[in-house]
């Protein structure tokens, strides 16, 4: 079995201190800001001109103070983090020594992009929010996807908006939140949800492969979407979603062939190092540019 078979569940927390309504934490390979900027979550924002950013998820709000490279403040009751954070944000799992393993293969591009997003983690979020996050997510960029979800969430306050509500809007009023083409594919999603043709209970009981082909037999899932939510939504680390940045990498890193056999059951979190990675890249080249003065025609 490859090393990459094995399971870290222990606690990697360096220090954590209870206080009455927060917890500090100190843990390197935890980095609010890096997961926030992941892509695979839309509702956790930076408050303006702050090291603070805001999480809304599962039914709650939830304000996180990163103070420095390993130190961040939860503002919520130790119960609260025990009950709620400690699982959302996965911290049982030893990244460190995933991490290890990684930087051990040798691998110049995957060393570079694991060093870069040393604070990413893959949260376990709501299986609902995931799909219907990652419906609208195919074909848009991230701050549209944002834009939209917030939009849809608006009237709900800090809990997502349930199938048994969206049954209320139809097409077009999910087109005036900004889904376009998408529209209808939610409110298909939606309809097979309510009807019970679409079992969200029992997806979850499926092994990753067959999850994967499950979703894929609905209107707006396709394999790299499918894969998202058997990633984020489920939680499914073997799952390894191919989008157009993924693509990249294999084809200019890898001449065109990437094997996940290598990481086994983290390919998932080997593919969040990687995207993280390569949308800096980016960020960086644009940046520079915007640097170099324009030169007109003389």
């Amino acid at each position: 079995m490859s090393k990459f078979g094995e399971i870290f569940q222990s606690t990697e927390i360096e220090n954590l201190y209870k206080y009455l309504d927060m917890v500090e934490i100190k843990n390197a390979n935890f980095c609010i800001e890096q997961i926030a900027n992941s892509g695979q979550c839309f509702r956790i924002n930076k408050l303006e001109s702050t090291n603070v950013w805001q999480v809304k998820a599962l039914g709650k709000v939830l304000t996180i103070h990163r103070v420095d490279r390993n130190t961040s403040v939860f503002h919520c009751s130790p119960e609260e983090f025990q009950n709620i954070w400690m699982d959302y944000f996965d911290l049982q799992m030893n990244y460190g020594a995933i991490k290890n393993l990684i930087l051990a293969t040798g691998d110049a591009f995957l060393c570079k992009a694991v060093e870069y997003g040393s604070g990413l983690r893959i949260l376990r979020q709501d299986l609902w929010e995931v799909i219907v996050s990652f419906m609208i997510s195919q074909r848009n960029n991230i701050p549209r996807i944002k834009s939209t979800i917030e939009k849809l969430c608006a009237p709900y306050e800090c809990t997502f908006p349930s199938p048994h509500i969206l049954a209320q809007y139809d097409e077009k009023d999910f087109q005036n939140l900004g889904l376009g083409y998408r529209a209808r594919y939610l409110v298909d999603m939606v309809r097979n949800v309510e009807a019970g043709i679409f079992d969200i209970g029992h997806l979850k009981t499926l092994d990753p492969k067959k999850a994967v082909a499950y979703l894929k037999n609905f209107s707006g899932i396709g394999e790299k979407v499918a894969n998202c939510i058997a990633l984020y939504g489920l939680h499914n680390l073997m799952a390894f979603p191919v989008d157009t940045w993924i693509g990249r990498i294999i084809q200019h890193q890898y001449n065109g062939k990437f094997s996940t056999k290598n990481f086994s059951k983290y390919a998932g979190i080997v593919q969040q190092y990687m995207f993280f990675y390569q949308r800096s890249l980016r960020k960086q080249r644009n940046a520079s540019l915007q640097d170099v003065p324009t030169v007109l025609p003389g």
